[in-house]
């Protein structure tokens, strides 16, 4: 008799996320905080005692993002949470992304969706508000590459162009343990979450 795969995952709040079909009401911050946290950025291939970590980037582009855009509290949240689906699917590298194909984007856009509705935000971002948030990512990725991952200024800027109006010396590059990325994201999550409900009638 033949066993159906499981297609769920369970998480240290207790919750089980089916990646099929993703609910909102599964979703926890502190399993998408403690999941970001312990996912490496670049496969791991950075410098530096700790691992540049998924949670740390999302910080990091949100902060760019917000220099760059004349953002509202729910752009920002959605900024923080650009790669929230990569706490249950891991942080695929583009190249395996472009390997693998659609079946990837699909679930990735499901769980996007369940996050966004957790936290009242629109299952996806507009295409307007997506490519700013692109573009905040890529500057970051710059960073990482030419300050973590041994990309030289030539390479990266190849790839993800050369970053103009921010520096290294303004973003929080340097790996943070897990514990410490984690506490940072709640409480950046936190407060964008403060400003929402001021900016709320």
């Amino acid at each position: 008799m033949s066993k159906e795969p499981r297609a769920w995952q369970r998480m240290l709040s207790g919750r089980r996320l089916d990646l099929l079909d993703p609910s909102p009401l599964d979703v926890e911050l502190t399993d998408i905080a403690h999941g970001l946290a312990r996912v490496a950025r670049w496969n791991g291939q950075t410098c530096g005692n700790h691992a540049f970590s998924v949670a740390q980037h999302c910080l990091v582009v949100e902060d760019i993002f917000r220099r760059f855009n004349d953002a509202t509290p729910d752009d920002c949240m959605m900024a923080l949470l650009h790669d929230a689906p990569e706490y249950v699917i891991g942080d695929m590298i583009s190249p395996f992304k472009s390997v693998v194909g659609g079946g990837y984007k699909a679930v990735e856009k499901r769980l996007e969706a369940a996050v966004h509705l957790r936290f009242g935000l629109p299952p996806h971002p507009s295409r307007e508000l997506k490519d700013k948030i692109k573009k905040a990512d890529t500057i970051a990725a710059y960073f990482e590459a030419t300050c973590l991952a041994g990309f030289t200024p030539v390479e990266a800027r190849k790839f993800f162009g050369q970053p103009r109006g921010i520096s290294k010396d303004m973003l929080l590059i340097e790996p943070l343990p897990a514990l410490e990325a984690q506490r940072l994201f709640c409480e950046r999550f936190e407060a964008i979450e403060t400003m929402r409900r001021s900016a709320k009638p």
